[in-house]
């Protein structure tokens, strides 16, 4: 795994958290990341989440749902207590994540987000997710990437 840490796995590492690491070649052509994650790695694609920035009440917060739904704006401000809620900028998700954009992980984020993990997720014994960079994910189980990000756990999907 020489060359291929990134923050994500660095806490992963650190906090000895069971996981394992997926990497596939990322076609910068392909439309959604996570669902070119979903099919280069051969799996279902509800058990492949991605990480979305989006501003409640002013604030930023993440929000991690499936590869197949969107973001409910108003679910998410919700389960975090607030009013409303918008997609944040692609520049503000970066710099307060310290990732790239179809790269932003849950974990080792540079400024701790609040974060509401989609509850579908605790149907599965493991998820996926972006560990970091495109083209690598990192499979872990749902309580324990709750644990690390003190997540809320509340129906966040939609369609």
């Amino acid at each position: 795994m020489a060359g291929r840490g990134t923050p994500a796995t660095a806490l992963l590492v650190k906090q000895r958290i069971a996981h394992t690491l997926h990497s596939y070649e990322h076609d910068p052509r392909h439309e959604s990341y996570g669902l070119e994650a979903a099919e280069a790695l051969g799996l279902t694609p509800e058990r492949v989440f991605k990480t979305l920035v989006a501003e409640v009440d002013g604030a930023l917060a993440v929000g991690v749902v499936p590869v197949t739904a969107q973001l409910d704006l108003k679910a998410l401000a919700a389960a975090l207590g607030g009013k409303k809620a918008k997609m944040a900028a692609v520049p503000d998700a970066e710099r307060a994540t310290g990732y790239v954009a179809g790269g932003i992980s849950p974990l080792g984020q540079k400024k701790r987000l609040p974060l509401v993990l989609d509850d579908s997720a605790q149907g599965f014994e493991t998820i996926f997710c972006s560990a970091g960079r495109r083209g690598l994910e990192v499979e872990l189980a749902p309580a324990d990437l709750a644990t690390l990000t003190k997540a809320v756990l509340a129906p966040i999907a939609a369609g």
